[in-house]
């Protein structure tokens, strides 16, 4: 009988000099921000046709080959004009890109949200409604997205309805820094309603202002009527804080009720700027010094000049890094970006 040799221990993984590949892409719902956010990165937005057919159905095709790579797609869910584009239709053109990418065997395919659209239906208000944020949610999960990274969700809660990772992101800093550097003097941060305290708070602590709260009642969607302030606003320059501006109603209203209060100048800040209806309008005659948003959602033609848009490309960059090289997302913000 011949001697069995003993074998070589073999390894438990095999090296193959196989290298991550990262490729971001765009919906036409802001390709203005895909682009700096690519820049950024220092790779060039990849090629894609996006159409809507005459019938209203939406069409993707990738034009390169994304086999085995991560796949960024940057697309909030909201409206663009300029692209002829509704929120409905970024949202099926979001859910088309990601199916193709899945199709064609990318590694991962994350669904980069700054605005997630339909974030304000979070629960029943009313019996017999939906919870659109839950169905928006899963079909993202059910159309193949591998994580989610989206930005300062109307309720943290969202994040709940994802099975999948789902990164939330803030532009409370930014926009923090924004009124730091305008050594503005004797400030005070106004939330609009009790919902938003928790955030208002936080957002005194980071400037050095003092807080006040507005009693608001909502007697209908889209409806809002201001109250009365609570707290110290007289002769003090108010800064309005909030996470969504929509029609500008509440916001507007908000304003009056604070110069009424005695505030000697009105600012407003919040993170996604919809501005939809008749809000350039409701805003331009407001008194407002400064409205500050975030370019979550591209502002449509016509903007009154007192609107102020910061980039969140720079957040959304370092974001994406990490997911890429699998390190913390949570350190972006020191593990601050539970807000409310």
């Amino acid at each position: 009988m011949g001697l069995i040799e003993p074998q070589p221990a073999l390894s438990t993984r095999l090296d193959i000099g196989y290298d991550k590949r990262l490729m971001v892409f765009s919906g036409r719902a802001n390709p203005e921000l895909a682009a700096r956010i690519a820049a950024n990165i220092g790779v060039e937005l990849g090629t894609a046709v996006l159409k809507t057919f005459s019938n209203g159905e939406v069409y993707g095709r990738y034009l390169e080959s994304i086999r085995g790579a991560d796949v960024f797609i940057v697309q909030p869910t909201c409206g663009n004009p300029e692209q002829d584009l509704d929120a409905n239709d970024a949202l099926m053109e979001l859910l088309v890109m990601i199916d193709a990418a899945v199709g064609a065997s990318a590694h991962r395919v994350i669904a980069v949200v700054p605005w997630f659209g339909y974030s304000r239906q979070d629960k029943k208000s009313n019996p017999r409604e939906p919870i659109s944020a839950r169905l928006v949610a899963r079909m993202l999960e059910t159309a193949g997205a591998d994580r989610v990274v989206t930005m300062d969700l109307h309720a943290g809660q969202v994040q709940g309805f994802f099975t999948k990772p789902c990164d939330h992101m803030t532009a409370l800093f930014m926009l923090t820094q924004y009124f730091t550097d305008r050594g503005l003097d004797d400030l005070v941060v106004v939330s609009p309603d009790a919902g938003r305290v928790k955030l208002a708070k936080k957002f005194a602590a980071k400037i050095g202002a003092e807080l006040a709260i507005l009693n608001k009642e909502r007697p209908a969607q889209q409806v809002a009527e201001i109250g009365y302030v609570i707290g110290d606003v007289k002769d003090k320059t108010a800064v309005i804080v909030d996470d969504i501006i929509d029609t500008a109603g509440t916001l507007c209203a908000a304003a009056q009720t604070v110069l009424d209060g005695g505030a000697k100048s009105v600012y407003a800040a919040a993170t996604h700027g919809v501005f939809s209806g008749n809000a350039y309008e409701n805003l331009a005659d407001a008194g407002f010094e400064r409205i500050v948003v975030t370019d979550t959602i591209p502002l449509r033609p016509g903007a009154p000049e007192c609107i102020a848009v910061l980039s969140c490309a720079d957040l959304l960059t370092d974001s994406i890094r990490r997911i890429f090289t699998d390190d913390s997302v949570s350190e972006v913000f020191g593990g601050e970006n539970q807000l409310f």
